[in-house]
């Protein structure tokens, strides 16, 4: 018979959270995260600053690019900023290659059976670390999408009517490719609406380009220089953000009425939903900490709005981009926000 009830969460979990005593010191641990990526991927400083948001935001990522434009480095970047793997069988970083004939049990785990002990036992999936990049997640069938969405939404994946935990920090960068279509599942509005934000990566500047170029094949001091931070350093940090940055009850009215202009506006088929409001809370908290304040402003809001919302939206046939429709939308609570006082 299986087990109905869910397997205790993992020795991980009774890990003492190390102590993060203020947002000065949250903010030199996102920086020291911040200062290991940008020594490996050139150029991408805003991309950076999104993933570092919803990392700390508790978030997931959405990135839509182009093949070659560094999403692995800076996913492998991310991982190897973080120490402490738990286990032995928690990796920092995995990388998975999403396939037409990928099954659920190669994301999530599968049951093994042990010869010695005449007995199964569970082997973990790629989903069991704390940074997960799953390439091209457009192109398996929607099956595994689910799996991993279900990871995504709750931290744990059930094998054989048996839930396993994931660890606390899991995170999962995403992508897919804009321009191939072929062969591919397109990710539907509801599960979009999981990730915290969808970025789209550019080609890097013309400096950087060169820079990259310039430094190929050449011998190129590493990051060892540059301090890493630990799992429960991310963690505390994360507890503290929502705890100190005051979100003021007229943010809430902002995102309520931004999102209210969204689901009647005419181009728009499918508006945001009340998740997706939640979801950006604690990212707007992470952005002001960045800034150096303890509370969120329309500065915060105006800077996430389109990377929260524009992949939320399903548009109307020949509609703008989504872009602009989430930015007509932002502006009246917006200008309304900026005139009333929000600092605490």
């Amino acid at each position: 018979m299986f087990d109905e009830h869910p397997a205790p969460p993992p020795a991980l979990e009774k890990t003492p959270v190390e102590a993060v005593r203020d947002l000065a010191a949250a903010r030199a641990i996102v920086e020291r995260v911040r200062a290991r990526i940008r020594h490996d991927v050139m150029g991408r400083d805003d991309v950076i600053e999104l993933v570092l948001v919803a990392l700390f935001g508790d978030g997931h990522v959405l990135l839509e690019d182009y093949p070659g434009s560094g999403k692995t480095t800076l996913a492998k970047a991310l991982g190897e900023s973080i120490t402490d793997a738990v286990h032995g069988d928690i990796a920092p970083f995995r990388r998975v290659q999403f396939t037409p004939d990928l099954l659920p049990s190669d994301i999530t785990g599968v049951m093994v059976f042990d010869t010695t002990t005449n007995d199964f036992h569970f082997r973990r999936g790629p989903v069991f670390s704390h940074v997960l990049l799953v390439d091209e997640i457009n192109r398996t069938s929607p099956k595994v999408q689910a799996a991993l969405l279900e990871a995504m939404a709750e931290k744990q994946v059930t094998v054989d009517n048996v839930s396993h935990r994931l660890d606390a920090l899991f995170f999962v960068i995403a992508t897919q490719n804009p321009l191939d279509s072929v062969g591919t599942y397109p990710l539907p509005v509801a599960q979009l609406d999981r990730f915290l934000f969808k970025i789209r990566m550019q080609h890097v500047d013309r400096a950087s380009e060169l820079e990259v170029l310039a430094s190929w094949g050449s011998p190129r001091q590493g990051p060892e220089g540059l301090a890493r931070v630990s799992r429960g350093q991310i963690i505390a940090a994360r507890d503290l953000i929502r705890r100190q940055v005051h979100v003021s009850p007229k943010v809430h009215e902002c995102l309520v009425d931004i999102a209210g202009i969204l689901r009647s506006d005419k181009r728009v088929a499918q508006g945001v939903s009340t998740r997706s409001l939640v979801q950006a809370i604690p990212a707007l908290q992470v952005r002001a900490m960045l800034d150096g304040r303890d509370f969120v402003t329309p500065a915060d809001i105006e800077h996430l709005t389109v990377p929260l919302f524009r992949h939320r939206l399903a548009m109307v046939p020949g509609a703008d981009a989504p872009e602009r429709v989430v930015r007509d939308a932002a502006r009246g609570p917006l200008d309304t926000l900026s005139r009333s006082t929000i600092s605490r």
